[in-house]
This record gives structure tokens, C-alpha cells and sequence, in this order.
């Protein structure tokens, strides 16, 4: 008996991310998997919804862009050509650079409540609280 394709139906957008996003913008981060293994570099921007962070100088993809005119304002051109740009990664491939005694090492990170009753982050290697940004 013959079955035909299947019927496309709507697109149906990522279902969220389970978990919570421990990163914050400003830490320093190394990547652990990709074409920029082992490299470096600082959170530039966070998006939980995807599960994604942005690292200044990884991940670096060119944009073709067109030339666009402000019709009111001819100075704010802008220009033609390609464009480098950080595209986000998963925040599963990168791991956070702590500093420690003589060295830096990678580590998870925690959250644990503090004698204050506020919570903070930890380095789960180390166990050092991690400061913010």
C-alpha cells in the first residue's frame, strides 16, 4: 500500500529551554567545543530563551550587507560590503574561567545561599564565589 509524503504543517518555533542561565554578561568564558575550541573571551550579551550567549571575537560570522539611505538624512549612510559579526553560541559549549593561586581553571557553576540569605554564584572546581560581571 502506497503512503505519500507526509503534509507539511505550520512552522513551529524552538520549545524554550529547560534550566536556568548561570552566565552572566561580562564573564570570562572558554569554549570547550567548535571551530573555536580552547579560545577565550568576555560575554557581550545573554539569551536565555534560547539557551545562547554572544563572546566578543568568537564565533565569528560575515554578514553581506547592502548599501542603505536614510531618505531624510543623507548622512547616515551606511555601508556596503561584509561584515564580521559574533554569532551566538550554546551556553553548553562554553565553560567559566575562574582565577585561582597561580593559574586560571574552567569550572561549573553553582548557586548557593550565603550567611547574608542572599544568593550568589560559586565555582562548583573551586568552590569560590564567583563575582558579578
Amino acid at each position: 500500500m502506497y503512503i505519500g509524503p507526509k503534509k507539511k504543517g505550520p512552522r513551529v518555533s524552538a520549545p524554550p529551554v529547560e534550566g536556568k542561565m548561570r552566565f552572566r554578561v561580562g564573564d570570562t568564558v572558554r569554549v570547550r567545543a567548535g571551530k573555536d575550541r580552547g579560545k577565550e573571551g568576555k560575554i557581550t550579551q545573554v539569551i536565555p530563551t534560547l539557551g545562547k550567549i554572544v563572546v566578543e571575537g568568537l564565533n565569528i560570522q560575515v554578514k553581506h550587507q547592502k548599501p542603505k539611505s536614510q531618505a531624510t538624512q543623507t548622512a547616515n549612510t551606511q555601508e556596503s560590503g561584509r561584515i564580521s559579526i559574533s554569532a551566538p553560541i550554546h551556553a553548553s559549549k562554553v565553560a567559566l574561567v575562574v582565577e585561582q593561586g597561580k593559574g586560571t581553571t574552567v569550572s561549573r557553576i553553582g548557586i548557593t545561599v550565603n550567611s547574608d540569605g542572599d544568593r550568589v554564584r560559586i565555582a562548583r572546581k573551586t568552590g569560590n564565589v564567583i563575582a558579578n560581571g
